[in-house]
């Protein structure tokens, strides 16, 4: 069998939205599963909306899925020069020639085919044998059109959606050349010609251009590929994902507090499936990928189901990792790190609670700030029997020869068992004077993490 060949080839005039993440992960699966390559290509001929911004953003996203690709980026804008030599030999060989219809002159032949309830494509003026003897127009730069088929049909068995045929009098001699560079139609399929490319994987709005470019591949003898074609992603609603959805670029996500190997899972599984696989590694999932097992049918994001698998992640997660990435997000919100306990240790506590690092950095936050409690809140958390059960807590925690959750919970035991109260009765003032937050995670534990002599000290001035 020959080598197994990929590429994922985003254009750099935007960000690299979900779809592109998910078949940049698919074309690397497809890649490692057979022990091939996988390419990383940048098609920037779009010179007025493609930025630098944009390729940063692509490679930025690359790396947090840690898709790693084994050549690449290449970029179009430096193989211009490999265009124009194949252009060239179509001229020669009459599979291409030069068109100089003007954008008007094209607009009125449109106007007038959709007049006559004609589907709208251009009419062949300038080939060779239908523009004999008429001159050249002046000031007109021309353009360079490929020669498509007139007659038969163009079929290909593509690996997702099987046999799809389309009519060449379906298709018109689209646009290869434009100013010295190279349409979309045209690039890419020198570029995969070029780069030996066994598999186009690609969503499945680009099935219009595979009739096309099929047709270019045969007018260069070129071996044509495998195609393969995803259905699109659609937001809950059924229709294609679009901003309106909520967030869309890949590196919003890392934003939002999604861990990259979540997003990797979901986004794979998002139209693809292999048994009852619903968590799975990246190893586990080059192993058993195939392109017959993805979906024809559009996937539809499920918001809930990603935060319920990204805080299976989070669970699982190193908590010195965990950490790292939730540090500046406390930082964000205003809290000290060196004022507060071991973050390591904060977010072993905390991290089976929290579905996302941004739901991490909110729980630690009380940790690392200062906050004076409400004067309401206190004041009803200390009657009723509060007060009193705060004072002796204190006492009980001063005397302790070691601060340890089992040692803290026997206090907490003593107190309630000395002053016949339930569990709220101390829990209460504890959340509300000492820990200063709305919710707390096991007790013993998080004031063992504030230390006793912070405890001891926002005792003292709750009860002041």
């Amino acid at each position: 069998m020959k080598e197994i060949r990929t590429r994922i080839a985003p254009s750099p005039t935007g960000m690299m939205h979900l779809g592109t993440a998910r078949t940049a992960i698919y074309c690397w699966a497809v890649a490692r599963h057979f022990g091939g390559k996988f390419l990383l290509r940048i098609e920037d001929t779009d010179q007025v909306r493609s930025t630098k911004e944009a390729v940063q953003v692509i490679l930025d996203g690359m790396k947090w899925l840690n898709l790693d690709y084994d050549e690449g980026p290449i970029y179009q804008m430096d193989r211009l020069a490999r265009y124009k030599e194949v252009v060239d030999q179509m001229l020669a060989d009459g599979r291409a020639y030069y068109c100089y219809a003007t954008p008007e002159e094209l607009d009125e032949l449109r106007e007038a085919q959709r007049a006559q309830g004609l589907k709208p494509r251009y009419d062949g003026r300038w080939r060779p044998e239908n523009c004999k003897g008429r001159p050249i127009p002046e000031g007109v730069k021309p353009v360079i059109r490929f020669r498509n088929p007139d007659e038969g049909a163009v079929t290909w068995d593509d690996a997702v959606y099987g046999p799809i045929t389309v009519q060449n009098s379906e298709l018109d001699d689209l646009i290869i050349m434009r100013n010295g560079i190279p349409t979309y139609n045209f690039a890419v399929v020198v570029d995969d010609w070029d780069m030996k490319v066994s598999h186009v994987i690609r969503g499945a709005d680009h099935i219009n251009n595979t009739p096309r470019q099929i047709n270019i591949y045969r007018a260069l003898g070129a071996e044509v590929p495998v195609f393969a074609h995803l259905p699109l992603i659609c937001g809950q609603d059924g229709q294609k994902l679009s901003k309106r959805h909520g967030t869309v670029s890949v590196l919003e996500y890392e934003k939002k507090g999604y861990l990259p190997e979540a997003i990797f899972n979901y986004l794979a599984r998002l139209g693809w499936g292999h048994g009852n696989m619903e968590k799975f590694s990246r190893e586990e999932l080059a192993k058993v990928f195939d392109l017959k097992d993805c979906s024809r049918a559009s996937a539809r994001i499920d918001w809930k189901k990603l935060d319920w698998l990204n805080g299976q992640y989070m669970k699982e997660a190193d908590d010195a990792r965990l950490a790292e990435l939730v540090q500046p997000r406390i930082e964000a919100r205003g809290g000290l790190i060196e004022n507060g306990p071991d973050l390591v240790q904060v977010c072993g506590l905390l991290k089976t609670r929290s579905a996302t690092l941004e739901a991490l950095a909110d729980a630690a936050l009380f940790f690392y700030v200062e906050k004076d409690a409400d004067p309401e809140a206190l004041a009803a958390a200390l009657a009723d029997g509060g007060r009193e059960a705060l004072a002796l807590f204190g006492e009980k925690l001063k005397a302790l020869e070691e601060v340890t959750p089992e040692n803290v919970y026997h206090a907490i035991q003593a107190v309630m068992t000395e002053r016949e109260i339930p569990m709220k009765v101390l829990a209460t003032p504890l959340r509300v004077g000492v820990c200063v937050a709305d919710r707390t995670p096991q007790i013993d534990r998080t004031l063992c993490l504030i230390g006793r002599e912070k405890v001891l000290a926002r005792i003292a001035k709750a009860l002041a």
